[in-house]
């Protein structure tokens, strides 16, 4: 039979409540009393139900995760890190598979179901309205991986996906492309939108270089590699790609593959995100690196923040990305 609170409270010769205060954060409870109890519980095995204690509290510790695309496997070292990384704050995590679903209203009651005390959207293509509702519905949120604002009305945490545009042209314009080209992810998605606009406001400043774009129907393997087939059937492809994320690469360097092409020799690549795949041998993609933990790792400071301060005023916290030069542009003069 499970060991119970009154078992635990026998032991320690004290009344249940003593017990009950003495895993309830915040409760009054002497030193003495604590390691009495606490010792009894120890000698017991008893753990105190999480469950049970949030009825007591009125909180129940699980932070909602929510995401969109789980077709990338960006997102598997995201989950990895941010759910252990709440865990070591003491909350627990409740992911929410919202792929193919963007309705805000929906993922807010699917969480309120379970009366989660925060959210975190890790999701750089839902529209900073999505983060909103959950604030309109009184939900504490940060949007992980966010689009950037002057005035946010949630907490977000990410990158500047502008600057990063531009990183990639600037990049392909040292490395003498003279026609490049901007293969991103889906056009509705704010990082494409971004990414897009950084890397054709540096372009502007070279009218030497001739420029198109494209886009794919969704941060993946398929889409990247579908376009990229589209593209070379077409007969006018650019001499380097900036595909605006790994995993959209690495579909667009199968493709390239498969037509006989090499890399870098007939086209570059450059990617975004620097996931794990990205280092592999067989893929060596040349990429742009954003700091993914110290991402998650501030996300998850403002949502305890939140916790402790409700009123707490929305903020922006953007971190600076990198080149991580591999093999898949010529060499830097």
């Amino acid at each position: 039979m499970p060991i119970t609170l009154k078992d635990v409270a026998n032991r320690a010769g004290v009344s249940t409540s003593a017990v009950s205060r003495t895993f309830t954060d915040g409760a009054s409870v002497s030193e003495k009393m604590r390691r009495k109890v606490e010792k009894a519980a120890a000698d017991l095995g008893y753990s105190p139900n999480a469950l049970a204690s949030s009825l007591t509290t009125g909180r129940t510790k699980l932070i909602g995760l929510v995401s969109n695309n789980f077709h990338n496997p960006i997102f598997l070292e995201v989950f990895d890190l941010l759910t252990r990384k709440l865990q070591d704050r003491g909350l627990r995590p409740l992911l929410l598979n919202l792929t193919g679903e963007i309705d805000a209203r929906t993922a807010v009651r699917m969480l309120q179901q379970y009366s989660v005390d925060g959210a975190i959207i890790a999701s750089s293509t839902l529209s900073p309205e999505f983060s909103k509702s959950f604030r309109d519905a009184g939900v504490p949120v940060v949007n992980s991986f966010g689009r950037f604002s002057t005035s946010p009305e949630v907490h977000v945490v990410g990158v500047d996906n502008s600057e990063c545009g531009r990183m990639a042209a600037r990049t392909l314009v040292e490395r003498s492309y003279r026609k490049v080209a901007f293969l991103g992810g889906p056009e509705a998605a704010t990082s494409t939108q971004d990414r897009f606009r950084g890397f054709f406001q540096e372009l502007a400043k070279h009218p030497d270089v001739a420029h198109s774009h494209s886009f794919a129907e969704a941060y993946s393997f398929d889409a990247g590699r579908a376009e990229m087939q589209r593209l070379i059937a077409a007969g006018n492809m650019a001499e380097a790609y900036f595909c605006g994320d790994d995993v959209l690469s690495i579909g667009a360097l199968s493709a390239v593959a498969d037509a006989g092409l090499n890399v870098p020799r007939d086209v570059g690549i450059i990617g975004f995100n620097d996931m794990k795949m990205a280092r592999w041998e067989n893929i060596n993609l040349t990429t742009i690196s954003q700091p993914i933990d110290q991402i998650l790792q501030s996300s998850v400071d403002l949502m305890v923040s939140m916790l402790e301060d409700p009123d707490r005023s929305p903020e922006v916290r953007l971190f600076p990305c990198k080149l991580v030069e591999r093999g898949t542009l010529r060499a830097a003069p």
